[in-house]
């Protein structure tokens, strides 16, 4: 189902997450991490939040795949909502000009020295 555009949306689009560089928590994820997540439902069944506030969407996800670089995201902060339009405005001023993602770990290993290796995501 399409629907109506929003004049006021502010496009946007990255990498996620990078395959093989380890985060602050000391784990790396590998390449086909995201792969049975994204075709059990892809970018459609993903929120897009701002702060982690589930229950405040900001925008939609219009696209997501795993290429050689990592997981990459396209998609769009909408106008409407006073969170959204917050969000909107600083990501434009460039206040905020980072992408944090939330995750539920399906099969991961320990790392040696810490952290660990994440095989599957969701």
């Amino acid at each position: 189902m399409n629907e109506p555009s929003d004049p006021g949306a502010l496009a946007l689009s990255g990498y996620a997450s990078v395959f093989g560089v380890t985060d602050h928590s000391g784990d790396i994820v590998v390449a086909g991490a995201f792969a049975r997540s994204l075709a059990a439902g892809g970018a459609g069944r993903i929120r897009m939040l701002f702060q982690h506030e589930a229950g405040e969407p900001v925008g939609v996800w219009d696209e997501m795949f795993e290429d050689a670089r990592g997981l990459f995201v396209r998609g769009r902060i909408l106008s409407a909502g006073p969170r959204s339009r917050a969000a909107r405005s600083l990501v434009a001023q460039g206040a905020v000009d980072g992408l944090s993602i939330g995750f539920r770990t399906v099969r991961s290993r320990p790392r040696p020295g810490g952290g660990r290796v994440l095989t599957e995501l969701d």
